[in-house]
């Protein structure tokens, strides 16, 4: 009890640390969202009236007052759940605006991390089980050499063989022109506009399970309970999935939590080549139009997402191996 009692007392500070840094770095930003947007509607030349920005800063709800006030107006704000207007879609609010980006990026991000997830698993204990094989080598240095490609060279030339030349997918956007809806025509839009991003995602994605599970598998194939188990008769499969696999995926069992925790903040890169309309291209357009109402609340997300994330992993590491608990007693 004291290992979960710990764990939480530790989530609850960073995040209560997590939201004070993200109330105080907008607000150290350099530049007036209300300036930018005055001068986005008269023109970059024009003379700036101080008037209408003060209007513009009224009409967007831009806080006033001292920073202490605003610290504890932003904190009742968040405990009612309202996170402002944002400045690129106004008048609509924050959550809103969110609210129709975060099942794209979900639909999209988490399916290719579970997939990612499983195949890097299974390839990786298979190429630490049969190490030192042609299989071995094959599955790693692939992984090595895939690993040295960035994912939005790999989503740029995605896009121009299957997209521009061959003409097999959609190039940019969600769907089409179809009115959103649960029927087979709508969803196989979604379907094709999503299997580039998620292929480029795919292609990338996996090899860090690779290679972490075959190094730690092959760590613990080393150890003396493998070599009893051995020792006892037991099958290669049974040694292979029941003792070392399984030991071997305990140290996963964080990073997955953590990659999940982190789709909330999208994939800025991908998201922005295919014109994905998911929490990434948000989170891109907030930072070139300095709407920190959207910024910081995706950034709020994202962090509270992979702190969420590490809390269960956390728990669940106590649950699946009990010494971790013994260690903090």
């Amino acid at each position: 009890m004291r290992y979960f009692l710990r764990k939480l007392g530790f989530f609850l500070g960073t995040l209560w640390a997590v939201v004070t840094l993200n109330f105080m770095i907008p607000r150290l930003q350099p530049g007036d969202p209300a300036e930018l947007m005055v001068r986005r509607l008269q023109g970059k030349d024009s003379q700036l009236d101080t008037a209408q920005v003060e209007a513009m800063r009224s009409m967007l709800g831009a806080p006033d007052g001292s920073l202490w006030t605003q610290y504890w107006a932003y904190l009742a704000d968040l405990l009612r759940g309202d996170f402002g207007v944002s400045y690129t879609y106004y008048p609509f609010s924050v959550a809103e605006v969110i609210g129709q980006a975060i099942w794209w990026t979900v639909g999209l991000v988490v399916v290719t991390q579970i997939i990612s997830f499983v195949v890097g698993i299974v390839l990786g204990a298979y190429a630490a089980w049969r190490r030192n094989s042609k299989l071995d080598t094959t599955i790693t240095l692939g992984s090595t050499f895939l690993g040295t490609l960035q994912p939005f060279w790999i989503a740029l030339v995605l896009l121009y063989v299957f997209g521009y030349t061959l003409g097999w997918f959609p190039t940019s956007g969600g769907y089409s022109a179809s009115t959103p809806g649960l029927n087979m025509f709508f969803i196989e839009e979604v379907l094709s506009h999503s299997t580039l991003p998620a292929v480029a995602l795919l292609i990338v994605t996996p090899i860090g399970w690779i290679l972490g599970m075959r190094n730690t598998m092959i760590m613990n194939l080393g150890e003396d309970y493998i070599r009893l188990a051995k020792a006892k008769g037991l099958p290669d499969r049974t040694v292979a999935l029941r003792y070392a696999a399984r030991n071997a995926l305990l140290p996963s069992v964080t990073g997955f939590a953590l990659a999940l925790g982190s789709v909330l903040g999208g994939t800025i890169l991908v998201e922005t080549v295919f014109d994905y309309p998911g929490l990434g291209r948000l989170m891109g357009e907030a930072v070139s139009n300095k709407d920190y109402p959207l910024l910081q609340t995706l950034m709020l997300l994202t962090t509270t997402g992979v702190l969420i994330a590490n809390l269960i992993a956390d728990l669940l590491y106590g649950v699946l191996d009990p010494r971790a608990r013994r260690a903090e007693g």
